[in-house]
């Protein structure tokens, strides 16, 4: 056991992941099968319904006006948030004048958020963005505070007696320490986003996944809720396996592989 890498013990997991999907959807089935309502759809019935949707071109229009949105909140609110997570985790002095603001910022509830911005701004794409970084931000500044915190410094301390030039000590010592950070906060990041754009979307925009679930909901239309939801957990998914995780292997590759 003791000569087994990481890998090899890790491939029976993966496997087991397989199942996962059928599990749900074969209970979801048994449900809907025992509730007997048409409110509660099989996973048959509510493919017949995307498949639908996907013919009249809706469905691809709104997922793309949703994921565009995500995509840019995402990379502004990971920008800020690097950056100010690095000065708060490197200046304490900093760090304990702005506390109080990080911490309203990680519990302002959304939907007050988004509510003043709509106010203020009207109901704009910038808007919804804005809205989306605000709450996005201080969780990866108190991800990336934590990681510069945690920095080895002696790597530092060793980087100086060698005289290596500042940026290739930032590239070669510092970089390679905060990227399972920087993963982290993308990772959570990414979970929190689309759950906001979404809510978002419902208050007041001109298309979207979140759009067309308020029209749903208006006429009742479970079917259609749950198929524009299986559409756009299917790409989560699909970004989760082809994307993340590809980084985080290509990143992280020699952490795992001691493991």
């Amino acid at each position: 056991m003791i000569g087994l890498t990481f890998s090899q013990i890790r491939k029976p997991f993966l496997s087991l992941e397989w199942f996962s999907i059928p599990l749900l959807l074969l209970i979801w089935h048994l449900l809907a099968l025992w509730v007997g309502h048409r409110l509660f759809p099989t996973p048959a019935a509510v493919f017949v319904e995307l498949v639908e949707l996907a013919g009249k071109k809706r469905l691809f229009v709104d997922m793309g006006k949703t994921l565009c949105r995500a995509a840019i909140a995402f990379v502004v609110a990971m920008f800020f948030g690097i950056f100010i997570g690095g000065l708060l985790g490197r200046f304490r002095r900093l760090d304990r004048l702005f506390a109080n603001w990080i911490l309203i910022g990680l519990n302002l509830p959304a939907i007050v958020v988004a509510i003043t911005c709509y106010i203020w701004l009207g109901l704009s794409e910038f808007a919804l963005i804005l809205a989306v970084v605000i709450n996005k931000t201080p969780l990866v500044s108190v991800t990336m505070r934590e990681g510069v915190r945690a920095l080895d410094h002696g790597f530092t301390e060793l980087a100086q007696v060698y005289r290596v030039p500042f940026w290739r000590r930032v590239r070669h010592f510092i970089v390679p320490q905060l990227m399972p950070y920087v993963l982290t906060a993308a990772r959570t990041g990414l979970s929190l986003i689309w759950k906001i754009v979404l809510v978002f979307e419902v208050l007041g925009s001109d298309g979207g996944v979140g759009f067309r679930i308020g029209i749903f909901f208006q006429t009742f239309n479970i079917t259609g809720i749950l198929a524009y939801t299986s559409a756009f957990m299917t790409v989560v998914i699909l970004l989760e396996y082809l994307v993340l995780r590809q980084a985080e292997k290509r990143i992280l590759g020699w952490r795992l592989a001691q493991m």
